[in-house]
Order: structure tokens, then sequence, then C-alpha cells
């Protein structure tokens, strides 16, 4: 038989990760709706530009909602997989570099084309 340590915590280890457990929640929810609002606002931009109400040009709307989409990658990234979490720095690394020859490998491309 092995032996099995059983560790209690403190009551004042417990109010720690109570705490600690509000603050990611409230951050999460404050990301998800960031996220909500980026997201409707990119569909509002759209149906503007459709309907020719705010006078946008494509030239305009196209690279706002890719920037849009790059924060909300960046955002669902970071919280909503616990990147911001200690122990995670090689997998961050890896991602971070494929986001960014997925970025600068088209962006290469388009600018010989239109060269």
């Amino acid at each position: 038989m092995a032996d099995i340590q059983v560790y209690k915590k403190t009551p004042a280890e417990m109010e720690m990760g109570k705490r600690r457990g509000k603050q990611a929640m409230r951050a999460q929810v404050m990301m998800f709706s960031l996220m909500i609002f980026l997201t409707l606002l990119s569909f509002s931009m759209v149906v503007m530009f459709e309907s020719g109400v705010a006078g946008f040009s494509k030239f305009f709307i196209i690279p706002v909602i890719m920037l849009f989409a790059a924060v909300q990658v960046g955002l669902q990234l970071y919280y909503f997989m616990h990147m911001s979490e200690k122990g995670h720095g090689i997998p961050q690394m890896f991602m971070f570099t494929g986001a960014l020859l997925g970025f600068l490998i088209p962006l290469t491309f388009v600018t010989i084309v239109w060269w």
C-alpha cells in the first residue's frame, strides 16, 4: 500500500482561491463582451456599407474588419485558451510564430503580385 498524503487548505488559501476564481471569471466575461461588441460592430459596418448609409469605402471596411478579427483571435488565445497562465511558454511561441508566418507569407505574395 502506498501512503497517501492529504493536504488541507487553510481558510486564507481557500479565500485566495475564491478571489482568483472571481477575477478570472470577471476577465473572461469582460473579454467575451468585448468580442461580442467587436462582432456586432463589424456586422453593422458591413450592413452600412451594403446599404450605402454611412458612405464607408471597402478600402476602409476590409482592413478594419481584419483588425477586429486579429484582436478577437488574440483575445481568444490569451483568455479562453488559458495562454495567460504560467507554463504555456512553448505552446505560445509556436502559436504566435505560426500566426506571424500565416500573416507574413500572404502579405509577401500580395506585395509581390501588386508591385
